[in-house]
Parts: C-alpha cells; sequence; structure tokens
C-alpha cells in the first residue's frame, strides 16, 4: 500500500507537478522494440511510495493531431469550450481541450450517429448508414478501431461541427498507470519507471501511445513539470516478506515492480530467497537492466534467475515454458510457503502462467485440474497469488 497519506493527499484529482530528469533507452541497437528507463523527480513534492506501487502521469496530446482536429472543424483554437466530461467551472480553449483534456483516439460509434445528422454529400451518407446498420455492428467495431477523431472528420469532411458539440462527444484524457521499478530505499527523491514507447500504424496513418511518446518524445527533461500521483491496487510485498520466497513473473516491462521488490529486498538483507522469470524476444537487445540482474545473481540476491528468448531459436520460449521446464522445484517453493507475482501483459502472457501454475499443481503435486483450481483460489485468497497486469 502507499505510504500514509499519500493516496488521501495525492491522487488524480489532487496532482503533483513533477519533472522527468532521466530519459533513457534500455533496448540495444536493432531491437525491434522501444523500452525507455524515466527518473521522476519528486524530492520536495510531499509525495511518497512504496514497492508495488504505480505512477498515475498524465499526458498531453501531440501538437499535431491537435493542430489537424482544428483544421477539419474549421476553428482557431480559440474558441471558448466547456466539454460535458470535464465538469469546468469557467470555459476553457478548445486548443487547450483538445491538449490536455480529451482523449483524440478510440471514436465511438456516438460521433458517427451525430455525423450522420449533419453530412451533405450523398457517398458520405450512404457510408455512414452501413455502418451504422444494425447488423453490421462487427464491421464498425473494426472500422472505428482502426481510426482517429481525425479520420472520422476528414473521412465525412461535409458534415461540419461545432466546437462545443464536437468536445461534447469526446471522452476524457485519461492518466495513464505505470508499475514503479525503484524502491524507495534505494530511490526515495526518484520514481523509476520501465515504458514500452508505443508506435504504430493503422488506415495508412502512424499512430502513438499518448502518454509513452508524451514522455520520450515531448517532455524535455529537467525543464517540463509533468503532473503526477501515486496509485496502488493492493499490488506489493506483506510487511513479514522479509523471511518469505518470492517467485516473479514479469516478461517485458512486467520486470518493472520485480526490480523495485529486489531493490527492497536486497537493501533490508531479506534473507528470503528470490526467483525471478523474465522473457523477451532476443537476448542481446532486449535484456532489459541486463547488468543489473547479473550483478543480483553474484552477490546472491537472486537465487534463480531464469531467462526465455521468444526470438532466439526456431521455436518460441516464453516464461510459462521456463516455469515448466522447473516445475518440481517450483512446487517445492510454493509447497514450502513461497509468494508468487506476476506482472505485464494480461491477454495472453498472464493467462498462460497462470495455466502453467495449474499444470505444475497437477504434475508435481498430484492434483486433479479441478483440485489445481481450488489450489490456485486459496493461493490467491491467501495473497500468496497477486498480479498486476494490463
Amino acid at each position: 500500500m502507499s505510504a500514509p497519506g499519500a493516496a488521501t493527499e495525492f491522487n488524480k484529482t489532487n496532482l503533483v507537478p513533477a519533472k522527468i530528469v532521466e530519459n533513457r533507452v534500455l533496448n540495444q541497437p536493432g531491437s525491434a522494440k522501444e523500452t525507455r528507463h524515466f527518473v521522476v523527480d519528486i524530492a520536495g513534492s510531499g509525495l511518497s511510495y512504496t514497492v508495488g506501487d504505480s505512477l498515475g502521469v498524465f499526458a498531453h496530446n501531440r501538437p499535431v493531431e491537435v493542430v489537424e482536429i482544428l483544421e477539419a472543424l474549421g476553428a482557431s483554437g480559440d474558441e471558448l469550450v466547456s466539454p460535458k466530461m470535464l465538469k469546468l467551472e469557467t470555459p476553457i480553449s478548445l486548443q487547450d481541450a483538445l491538449t490536455s483534456g480529451l482523449a483524440l483516439a478510440s471514436p465511438t460509434a456516438k460521433v458517427l450517429t451525430a455525423l450522420a445528422a449533419k453530412v451533405t454529400n450523398a457517398a458520405e451518407k450512404t457510408k455512414l448508414d452501413e455502418l451504422l446498420a444494425p447488423e453490421n455492428k462487427e464491421v464498425l467495431r473494426d472500422w472505428l478501431e482502426h481510426r482517429a477523431y481525425i479520420d472520422v472528420l476528414q473521412e465525412f469532411s461535409s458534415g461540419k461541427f461545432e466546437p462545443q458539440e464536437f468536445v461534447d462527444l469526446l471522452r476524457k484524457l485519461m492518466p495513464r498507470l505505470y508499475s514503479i521499478a525503484s524502491s524507495p530505499r534505494v530511490s526515495p527523491q526518484g520514481v523509476h519507471l520501465t515504458v514500452a514507447i508505443v508506435r504504430y500504424e493503422t488506415n495508412h496513418r502512424e499512430r502513438v501511445g499518448v502518454c509513452s511518446t508524451f514522455m520520450a518524445d515531448r517532455v524535455v527533461t529537467g525543464e517540463m513539470p509533468v503532473p503526477i500521483f501515486v496509485s496502488n491496487s493492493h499490488f506489493g510485498l506483506p510487511e513479514d516478506h522479509a523471511d518469505r520466497d518470492v517467485i516473479m513473473v514479469g516478461p517485458g516491462t512486467g520486470i518493472a515492480p520485480f526490480r523495485a521488490f529486489v531493490q527492497e529486498r536486497a537493501a533490508e538483507k531479506a534473507p528470503g530467497r528470490n526467483w525471478v522469470f523474465f522473457g523477451d524476444q532476443h537476448a542481446a537487445t532486449d535484456f532489459l537492466y541486463a547488468e543489473e540482474w547479473k550483478d543480483y545473481v553474484e552477490n546472491g540476491a537472486v537465487t534463480t534467475l531464469d531467462l526465455a528468448w521468444s526470438r532466439d531459436q526456431a521455436a518460441k520460449i516464453y516464461v510459462q515454458d521456463k516455469m515448466r521446464e522447473s516445475g518440481a522445484e517450483l512446487w517445492k517453493w510454493l509447497e514450502g510457503g513461497a509468494l508468487f507475482y506476476v506482472c505485464g501483459d494480461a491477454k495472453r502472457m498472464a493467462k498462460d502462467v497462470d495455466q502453467a501454475l495449474h499444470d505444475i499443481a497437477c504434475e508435481h503435486g498430484g492434483m486433479s485440474m479441478e483440485d489445481a483450481g481450488v489450489w490456485v483460489k486459496q493461493l490467491k485468497k491467501d495473497k500468496r497469488y497477486q498480479r498486476d497486469v494490463y
């Protein structure tokens, strides 16, 4: 949990302006990924954190995207608006609303319905009617998934919104939460983050992760204040963790909280053992914090470091495969009271790891799949199995 007072004093409605003082790429040249290490300076802010916490960051949309929307609306940006979703006491400029208040990605069917009543071009009207037809729900979902609001405005340009009409169709720009990758025992004044920078293309247009590229590309290191807060969803080490063994499964950026866990336990000289599972595409380019992990193994802070490189051989190897390879020993740790943590991708990895845990209970614990399910549920109930997945 967060330190006393942190959650109530500083939250997503009561923010701390902080500066990013370090921004470096963790991947080596040749990697298909861009993962960055950030340090956020919280000295003198009154903000505190504990291992397992996440840092909430409010970003700004890219200026180029704001300009494109203003052009599509035929607006200057100086128009005063009061977006319903922002619940403002006084109006703000359209440009400010589009820059830091509203989300410009992930359009909804609501904007198409509004456009259908406004378009004057026959072809555009026909297209909208097709997309909004009740029998085309799947088609509409796929169409929207590959577009941002600027695409909608440009594809149906004969339908013109007034600035207030348009902003009332948008959702709030929400903060992004990143698992903290440091322990306050090691870095009390600087919060470390491990962030995958999102860049891709859909509908023949470059797309980016709003917050990841905000921090990577647009925040001037050491100068520009960034609104932040600390959040926790009850993911972390228990008070009696020092004597407990801890198993941590965190491929990719999922390694972030476990870097914090190990820092914390090493600083405390905790006698409990640490077993870390990490994986990514290539050992040569994607071994995040490689030297740190090697040092932890050498000095005994990490008892076992299992690495899974999915693209370094013909058959893909993932963290769940490494778990199964070490199933007998993993079972001994768990039977001895070890804590089990997972962080990272919720869609596939977390499910695959959960299945591997069930399989290990069956193979090495002699359980039926039904009994393994009961055992896993009890682990979760006892807070010995915790997940921070996204």
